[in-house]
Parts: structure tokens; C-alpha cells; sequence
């Protein structure tokens, strides 16, 4: 089991405690005693996270049999599902919170999750790897192949991400749907959040991953 510190300073989010910065970034957005369904669960990392630190009614799904099981391990309340084709299942404004953390890219319609996303939560939080980092554009432009880091570590042959985008493209498909964009934070290659002075085009070069916290 993976301990996870919240108390962290809000300039820094990367801890040795776990690798995926963006979840304790994630778990500072969400309000306390929120109703919370967190899509693509894994090993219920955030799950647990919100429920300790943030003493939210947390609920989870999780595709891979290994994640649910190990959720179900922990006492966490997840069911096997598909973001895909399962989230038409849930009524409208179920939860305060629908979270999608690094997992809209590895979905077959993006945009069909992210309007589902908005339909069964007041607010959604979408966190994904930004494809525009400056690094992925070397990797490309000087080695010719499709780029390896931290966050993209899976060769083009075994990554489960199908629709890589970057921080521009994101913002261009809130627009499509509607979405409001209530918090936007771009993290930079050591954990740390991109100042609020800085660009669109500079978050979108130097943030290697980003979070969007988002509402209709």
C-alpha cells in the first residue's frame, strides 16, 4: 500500500511518497464530504487519499480485474466498468466531483467521456501527460520516434494511450462541449505548478502534464 502526503507545499506537489503527482493535486481541488466516483481507479490510490484526507462518500471504476481486486482489498467501494461504455449508466449530477486522472487519453472517444463526465458530476477533474512538453517535441523532431519520459514511459507498441494531446488540445475540446474551465494547473517535469503569469503557449511547452477542474 502506497502512503500518499497531502501536506505538501502548493508550489510542489512531487513527494517521494508516490510518483503521481497530479493525485495529491487532485486531492487538494476536491471539497470535503464531496460525493466523489473517480473513473479509472487503478489500485485506488486517489480513492483512498480522498477518503482519508478529505472524508469524501468515494466511489470507483476501474477497467483491469488486478485494480478492482485490489481496491476491493483495501474496503474501497469500486465495480468493474468501462469509461467508455459505462458511465451512461449513472444518473445525472450523481456526484459533487467525477474525476478522470491520467486516463481520457487511453479512452476510444475522448469527447464522449469528458460530455459524460460533465452530465453525472457538478464539476469534472481531468488530469492527462501533455504531449505539447518540450521534451516530446525534441524526442520528435531530433530522434524521429515517438518519445519515451516519466509520464509517456510505454513504447508506441505497448502504450494502453491512443489519444495523446496536448494542454491546447484539451483546451480546444472544453470548448467544443461547453465545459467551463474553473482551474487549470500545468506541472512542470519536478512536480511543480507552472505560475498563473505564465502563457498559454509556455504552460503548454514546459507543463509535462496538467489538471482541469471543469463544470457546464
Amino acid at each position: 500500500m502506497v502512503a500518499v502526503n497531502l501536506n505538501v507545499p502548493s508550489h510542489a506537489v512531487r513527494t517521494p511518497d508516490t510518483k503521481r503527482v497530479d493525485l495529491v493535486l487532485i486531492a487538494e481541488m476536491v471539497a470535503p464530504g464531496a460525493r466523489v466516483l473517480d473513473i479509472g481507479c487503478g489500485d485506488g490510490t486517489l480513492l483512498r487519499l480522498l477518503a482519508e484526507k478529505r472524508g469524501v462518500d468515494a466511489r470507483g471504476i476501474e477497467l483491469s480485474q488486478a485494480g478492482v481486486n485490489s481496491c476491493v482489498a483495501q474496503g474501497l467501494s469500486v465495480i468493474q466498468g468501462d469509461a467508455d461504455t459505462d458511465l451512461v449508466h449513472y444518473p445525472d449530477l450523481a456526484f459533487d466531483y467525477a474525476i478522470l486522472s491520467q486516463t481520457i487519453q487511453a479512452t476510444y472517444n475522448p469527447r464522449q467521456v469528458l460530455e459524460q463526465l460533465l452530465r453525472i458530476g457538478k464539476r469534472a477533474v481531468v488530469s492527462f501527460p501533455n504531449f505539447g512538453h518540450w521534451r516530446v517535441r525534441a524526442q520528435l523532431l531530433f530522434g524521429g520516434k515517438m518519445p519515451l519520459t516519466d509520464n509517456l514511459p510505454e513504447r508506441w507498441y505497448d502504450t494502453p494511450n491512443i489519444h495523446l494531446c496536448t494542454i491546447k488540445d484539451f483546451l480546444g475540446m472544453c470548448e467544443d462541449v461547453g465545459a467551463r474551465v474553473e482551474r487549470a494547473v500545468a506541472l512542470n517535469a519536478y512536480g511543480r505548478k507552472l505560475g498563473v503569469s505564465m502563457p498559454g503557449f509556455a504552460q503548454n511547452l514546459f507543463g509535462e502534464q496538467a489538471v482541469f477542474v471543469l463544470s457546464r
